[in-house]
């Protein structure tokens, strides 16, 4: 259980999660609870966890929360809860949260930017988001911007499998003739790069993890991941010194970071050589991003949230570019800044909401 104090008094609130690491939380008076992560709610032990988590926070809190926090996504098992629970609800969005989070663990009641990088959260719009620019203050957010959106071939299989979010980095640089014999030893390749003119299951995501995944692709790093997240974390392995394409992004008049040179670049070099790379470049692109969204706002704190924080080479570099350009960056240290935190941001949420 870790304990966080409060710079404002809550009433009694409990959050439920998300579905992987779940952890639940609650909020009253002067202090934030989150429990231990219980696991991902996809078994029954896990499930059986989790509802006796919900009825411990609940005794903590002294009976009835006056509301209940859960992700935006309605499949959820956790979410599910929350809605059968008969307690007032509110639905807060994934990335927010991770940012809340921070807010919470810093105890920061201002204004606040963030950067929201992990594998997959469900936008208000049922979106795939996953590499985010947002503005939070009290209970509301902001999409300031997002990473530039790639296909998704094969939709959830691809998580398991970089090598597809690979040809769909080559499909949007053009050169989508290229894949089939990229990746001549995927029985699937052969059709992907038609799955992808006529955009028959391939649904666009924003997420920095599924960008992780290209990259290590393009580098010939785990075509076929034996977990989500293997492919990411050889990457970062492989870094020894982080480099800078210089003209590897661009951003767009309404926000988008778009990192398709660099992407075009990783494609022709080894897994050391392309680390570097890619690291460096991404790590540069997200200050210069994150430094002219503060410019714009006159906000001069930036959160780091979301799963690829768990990256310390890019969570190092990005922290040390926001300082050097004169901005407070926050990071996790308490919390995890993946799922296993998202309910505290949750219950931030649900604790500082007006007339939810």
């Amino acid at each position: 259980m870790i304990t966080l104090d409060l710079p404002f008094e809550s009433p009694p609130v409990l959050a439920v999660g998300a579905f992987l690491k779940n952890a639940v939380a609650g909020a009253k008076g002067r202090r934030l609870w989150l429990d231990e992560a219980q696991g991902n709610l996809d078994n029954p032990q896990s499930i059986r966890r989790f509802r006796d988590a919900v009825r411990a926070m609940r005794e903590r809190l002294g009976g009835d929360p006056l509301r209940i926090a859960h992700d935006l996504h309605p499949d959820f098992p956790s979410t599910r809860h929350a809605l059968g629970s008969g307690w007032p609800t509110l639905a807060v969005q994934h990335h927010h949260a991770h940012i809340a989070a921070l807010a919470a663990e810093h105890g920061q009641i201002g204004p606040l930017l963030g950067l929201a990088l992990d594998g997959f959260g469900l936008g208000p719009g049922n979106q795939s988001w996953g590499g985010e620019l947002l503005r939070i203050e009290g209970g509301r957010f902001e999409r300031l911007g997002h990473l530039k959106e790639l296909a998704q071939p094969g939709g959830d299989v691809a998580t398991r499998q970089p090598w597809r979010m690979a040809a769909a980095a080559l499909f949007a640089l053009g050169r989508g003739s290229e894949i089939a014999a990229r990746f001549a030893d995927q029985p699937a390749a052969a059709r992907l790069g038609e799955m992808l003119a006529k955009g028959i299951n391939c649904p666009p995501t924003s997420s920095a993890g599924r960008l992780f995944d290209a990259a290590a692709g393009l580098v010939g790093l785990h075509p076929v991941a034996e977990f989500e997240g293997q492919a990411p974390m050889a990457l970062e392995a492989r870094v020894d010194a982080p480099a800078i394409l210089t003209d590897g992004w661009r951003i767009e008049p309404e926000g988008v970071l778009d990192v398709r040179p660099l992407l075009a670049r990783l494609a022709e070099l080894d897994a050391v050589a392309g680390a570097n790379l890619f690291h460096g470049t991404l790590a540069a692109g997200l200050v210069e991003w994150a430094g002219r969204a503060a410019q714009a706002s006159g906000i001069g704190t930036i959160a780091l949230g979301g799963g690829c924080f768990l990256n310390r080479v890019l969570t190092k570099l990005v922290t040390v570019g926001l300082m050097e350009r004169g901005l407070t960056p926050l990071i996790a240290r308490r919390l995890s800044p993946g799922d296993a935190g998202l309910a505290a941001g949750q219950v931030w949420v649900a604790a500082r909401v007006e007339n939810p």
